[in-house]
């Protein structure tokens, strides 16, 4: 075998090394839970599911119809608060935080309906 069929295996070999050291203590956790996340996204479904949901409002409860503007704005909250859970995650693997982490990736996949 020549010398750069060597490095290139060699190269490759240093790079996962590298990635593998600078990933925090629950990044598999997270791109999982992403994975999922996508899965769901990708499957028709009349459930919502893929979709992360908010709290039932006073209004649902006294069954009050929504009104188009109002389901927007749910889910442009829902939204919101779904992509802050997996920041929060991110950042908490960033920092080696794996409690925060665990914590913000529970309310993702509460969010979006994961188990």
């Amino acid at each position: 075998m020549n010398r750069s069929g060597i490095m290139a295996p060699a190269g490759a070999a240093l790079v996962a090394g590298v990635t593998a050291a600078q990933a925090g203590p629950c990044t598999k956790q997270i791109a999982t839970v992403e994975q999922q996340i996508q899965q769901l996204q990708a499957t028709p479904s009349s459930s919502g599911a893929g979709q992360p949901s908010a709290q039932q409002t006073v209004g649902a409860q006294l069954h009050h119809q929504p009104t188009p503007g109002s389901i927007e704005n749910a889910q442009s909250k829902a939204n919101a608060e779904g992509s802050a859970a997996l920041g929060r995650a991110r950042k908490a693997d960033a920092a080696g935080d794996a409690k925060a982490c665990a914590a913000a990736l529970d309310e993702a996949k509460r969010l979006y309906g994961i188990d």
